[in-house]
């Protein structure tokens, strides 16, 4: 009895262990996190447990009461299965990525790898030059760049006061200024050329100066009228192409406006980081330490050393400990955040009032760190390729970078471009051309009958028709007293 008793306590003793063994996120001791390879076969040589170091930042890595989780948990797990591997994951002692101090030593997840405090280190840790003198890494896992988070609030207080001219690109104002500009040119011309427009040049005086084709473009334009009207066929084609062309584009602009008006996509007066730097309204910084910060202060690009020295002057007041920091600064107050693009769109995506701005600069990518040497490097670097080319790579991205910000109808607005209208100013320019070859052909016709009966050339009496409407000193504006003898 006392044998069979030993014996089912030891089974027992056993499956308890074996049990334990698989638990996955089981917290040891402090910020310790063990779990195994599920893999290991009959016979096979127990799997190496590697110390894993990573830090805390969503959605890379998050405590879930007594578990850790994660986008680099969901990774690190994928890569355990592949190469027959445990692991222990650790939360980074000083909660920094990784930078050299005063003294020389390296802070940071970095200097656990240099210390051989841990063997990897799977986190957002952005691949640099600087690092990889003293650590390696393997090929990135996720790519990334250098981008602008802000609140859309603050960025509205800036917003300009010439909002009315968004529907429409800098592009297509400056055609229709140009179109306009040409169709009353074009009427002028008309008005001058046509003999049913203006039958003696040398008694009457022609109404439609440049002015007034100025004033009956912009009077057709707002849809108010404006005299004189054409009375020939060349100048009313002329007309009736500028009135369609200003009707479509009102609508054009009414329909434009009014969807960004509903959508609440107004431009953004921060496009760039140029723009970052020109106004004084929002403060900005990035993590002290990072690796950010030392993209700006290496740069040679002005705009890039104008914001170095920005942040370099203010550190103690723009320059934050870790992302958390950044997220409250950027909600609570007028505070843009430069940082890793990736991470601001994943706070985008779950704070809705939060926007990134569309630049991005100094392309990267995220890659795990092993130590100097170490043979771990070449076999994740496979190992993640295949993860890549298998699709698993995006599962995780979708996984983790879901959005919970909702928006009603579409989702994106832009002003009209050129393309956009470009039948709309063919129609117009085909309309112009017509109304000016029908005045040259009135013009012509008339010169003809009146050369057939002076005994004239045809070339010389369109000459002279010409000669006398484009002196304007001696024909449009003499009063018909002083021409008579």
């Amino acid at each position: 009895m006392e044998e069979a008793f030993r014996l089912a306590l030891c089974v027992m003793m056993g499956l308890l262990l074996l049990r334990g063994s698989r638990l996955a996120g089981a917290i040891e001791t402090g910020n310790a996190v063990s779990k195994g390879s599920d893999e290991e076969g009959e016979g096979a040589a127990d799997p190496q447990t590697l110390t894993v170091t990573t830090i805390l930042q969503d959605p890379y890595a998050m405590a879930r009461g007594a578990e850790l989780e994660g986008y680099c948990l969901d990774l690190l797990d994928a890569l355990a299965k592949m190469l027959h591997f445990n692991y222990k994951v650790t939360i980074v002692k000083d909660g920094r990525y990784g930078a050299v101090s005063s003294g020389g030593n390296w802070t940071g997840m970095v200097g656990e790898i240099v210390r051989q405090e841990a063997d990897l280190a799977v986190a957002p840790l952005t691949i640099t030059s600087a690092r990889d003198e003293v650590i390696s890494f393997t090929m990135p896992f996720l790519a990334t760049g250098i981008g602008i988070l802000f609140r859309k609030e603050a960025a509205s207080q800036g917003a300009s006061l010439f909002g009315f001219l968004a529907p429409f690109s800098k592009e297509t104002w400056t055609g229709v200024m140009v179109a306009y500009l040409l169709t009353c040119l074009c009427l002028f011309l008309a008005a001058r050329l046509s003999p049913c427009e203006w039958k003696e040049p040398k008694r009457e005086e022609n109404h439609f100066t440049f002015l007034n084709s100025l004033w009956f473009g912009a009077g057709a334009l707002t849809l108010q009228g404006a005299a004189p009207h054409p009375k020939a066929l060349s100048g009313r084609i002329i007309a009736a192409s500028w009135w369609l062309f200003t009707i479509s584009l009102l609508a054009a602009y009414i329909a434009n406006f009014t969807a960004l008006l509903r959508s609440g996509n107004e431009p953004l007066p921060i496009q760039t980081f140029e723009d970052l730097v020109k106004q004084r309204e929002i403060e900005f910084g990035t993590v002290e330490g990072s690796n950010t910060f030392q993209f700006f202060k290496n740069s040679r690009n002005p705009i890039h050393q104008m914001i170095y020295e920005y942040m370099d002057k203010r550190r103690d007041h723009v320059l934050v400990k870790n992302y958390h920091e950044a997220v409250q600064r950027v909600l609570e107050s007028n505070y843009a955040f430069i940082g890793e693009s990736i991470s601001q769109d994943l706070l985008a995506a779950r704070h809705c009032n939060l926007i990134r701005a569309p630049e991005v600069v100094g392309a990267r990518g995220f890659g795990i760190a092993t130590a100097k040497g170490s043979p771990w490097a070449n076999k994740l670097s496979l190992a993640v390729l295949k993860l890549g080319e298998s699709g698993n790579l995006d599962y995780l991205r979708n996984k983790w970078w879901e959005t919970t910000c909702f928006h009603k109808g579409p989702d994106t607005w832009s002003p009209l471009k050129p393309q956009a209208m470009g039948g709309l100013f063919l129609v117009l320019a085909i309309g112009l051309a017509l109304g000016v070859i029908v005045a040259l052909v009135e013009l012509s016709n008339r010169s003809r009958r009146a050369a057939e009966r002076e005994k004239k050339s045809c070339c010389s009496g369109l000459i002279e028709e010409l000669s006398h409407r484009f002196r304007i000193k001696e024909g449009a504006r003499e009063n018909p007293e002083k021409v008579k003898p």
